[in-house]
């Protein structure tokens, strides 16, 4: 089994209260009163208490086109995955010589050269690092990243992979826009990355005890403690399963426009959830013999509070259950597909379950999609 030895998160700024951002961005979404009205209530209902965004908020009434904010992502969106992956790196006491795969995701923004290649560059990865950039899988994008990292380990078990999600939501606000849709992502999505070294079977941190304390670099005796003063456990990649819902390719996702990405985003999604989650786990789990009222731990995707509520009620959770996925909403928006890594990161930091347990990481995205990882957690 591949071992996900570090989890980084990382937030631009300083970031802005809920009620901030509405009184800003509010008059370049929604000028008419009446929509201002109910955007207000949305911006109120859905669960952040703040974000953070990539640019300073005055500087959002001046971005009009796709070419202005893709330029922003573009820029931006390089310094901080190179921020999220040497934090990554320096938690597993490894150097960038060492990584020999790269997965990027995000759907908020697109370069080419793609940003593993930006990264690579910045970082001072091998020339022959291998590559996967990653357009499109949306929200689904870190489970749906960690589950081909893990594909790829299982062929190269002595590797070291980087995935690394990065996404900019704040720039595809669509000014003028007060439909229902755009007004529920202007007050939900907020903007951040994450990066995850996960190692191969064969690699030495993947050795029982290995990546407790301990590191291993390139041919030195480089050590680094975890970011920030945590000490994090570890987990080992178990299973996974992709899903797609047939009929759903209208429910969510983008529009482009001249003006940039526009939501697509269906009220129905968490109905679609509630009836086609539980038999998409049980699948999973059925292959070990587990149940999900035997699974100690959940790591969901932050989607908004009706998704967690769909993922809970479908499910059979405890409130419990999605605290960390609560938290992270409030904390700092939905980030898409690093919504989920974070979360996995606090519960790694903060899970009491205990060692050998496991736990179930999944999040959704445009098909409309699910994607499922079955973790077992080790100890710290």
């Amino acid at each position: 089994m591949s071992r996900v030895v570090a989890v980084e998160p990382v937030l631009p700024g300083d970031g802005y209260a809920q009620g901030a951002i509405t009184e800003a961005v509010g008059p370049l979404v929604a000028p008419d009163p009446a929509r201002a009205a109910l955007l207000r209530r949305l911006h109120a209902s859905a669960g952040v208490r703040r974000r953070h965004l990539v640019l300073p908020l005055d500087q959002y009434a001046g971005l009009h086109s796709l070419g202005a904010t893709n330029a922003v992502f573009v820029r931006e969106g390089a310094v901080l995955a190179e921020q999220a992956s040497r934090r990554a790196l320096a938690a597993a006491g490894l150097e960038p010589a060492d990584v020999d795969h790269v997965f990027a995701t995000s759907v908020t923004g697109v370069a080419a050269p793609s940003l593993d290649v930006l990264l690579a560059e910045r970082l001072g990865l091998r020339s022959g690092v291998r590559r996967t950039p990653s357009f499109g899988l949306g929200c689904a994008g870190g489970a749906g990243g960690l589950a081909r990292v893990h594909d790829h380990l299982r062929g190269r078990p002595g590797d070291v992979s980087l995935l690394v999600s990065v996404e900019l939501c704040s720039l595809t606000l669509q000014h003028g826009d007060d439909s229902t849709a755009n007004m529920v992502a202007s007050g939900l999505f907020g903007d951040g990355a994450a990066a995850v070294v996960v190692v191969g079977a064969d690699h030495p941190l993947a050795q029982d005890g290995a990546a407790d304390g301990a590191a291993v670099g390139s041919g030195s005796a480089a050590t680094a403690a975890p970011a920030a003063g945590r000490q994090r456990r570890t987990a080992r990649v178990v299973d996974t399963r992709s899903r797609l819902y047939p009929g759903t390719t209208a429910a969510l996702g983008w529009e482009v426009r001249d003006t940039g990405f526009a939501i697509v985003l269906s009220a129905g999604l968490p109905d679609l959830l509630r009836a086609h989650l539980l038999a998409d786990v049980k699948d999973l789990l059925a292959e070990h013999d587990v149940t999900p009222s035997e699974v100690p731990t959940w790591v969901v995707h932050a989607g908004g509070p009706r998704v967690i509520d769909a993922v809970r009620d479908a499910l059979g959770l405890s409130e419990d259950a999605v605290r960390e996925s609560r938290a992270s909403l409030a904390d700092a928006g939905n980030l898409s597909s690093a919504s989920v890594l974070d979360v996995l990161a606090r519960t790694l930091a903060r899970s009491e379950a205990p060692p050998g347990s496991l736990a179930v990481l999944m999040a959704f995205g445009p098909g409309v999609s699910c994607e499922l990882v079955l973790l077992r957690l080790e100890g710290r």
